[in-house]
């Protein structure tokens, strides 16, 4: 009996990136930075709805989506994968902040996962446009 074939896991590489993907990719930053900038100037607690339900946002998740494969093994492919994932778990925070919100009791703990949740978002987007500046991958 053979031993099962064992996929190898996602491979990073650092190849070069075309420059139109790169611009893209400031692109995506700049709408999620445009969300979160929207956000702050309506009220801290709207930064993580300005985010996730944003104009800017949405179309910055879509162009990640639709662009992902032609990023796949540059080194931009860490970058849609941080954005990606920045979105998601921003989506996630704000079903978790509203859920403990609507409690009472939770009142107290939902200001803090709000206020976490949107410090993180800011720290993401800001890390993530620094390190495409210096041309370096982020963590899967």
């Amino acid at each position: 009996m053979s031993e099962p074939e064992v996929m190898p896991a996602r491979e990073l590489t650092t190849t070069t990136a075309p420059d139109g993907l790169v611009t893209l990719t400031h692109i995506i930053y700049a709408l999620h930075a445009v969300a979160v900038v929207v956000g702050i100037a309506s009220g801290a607690a709207t930064v993580l709805g300005s985010f996730v339900g944003g104009l800017p946002s949405i179309v910055a998740v879509i162009l990640n989506y639709v662009k992902r494969s032609d990023v796949r093994g540059t080194w931009l492919d860490s970058h849609f994968s941080w954005q990606i994932r920045t979105f998601w778990y921003a989506a996630a925070w704000i079903v978790a902040f509203y859920v403990l919100f609507f409690t009472v009791v939770g009142i107290p703990i939902a200001l803090v996962v709000g206020i976490g949740a949107t410090l993180w978002v800011v720290y993401r987007v800001a890390r993530g446009w620094i390190a495409l500046n210096n041309r370096t991958t982020l963590p899967y």
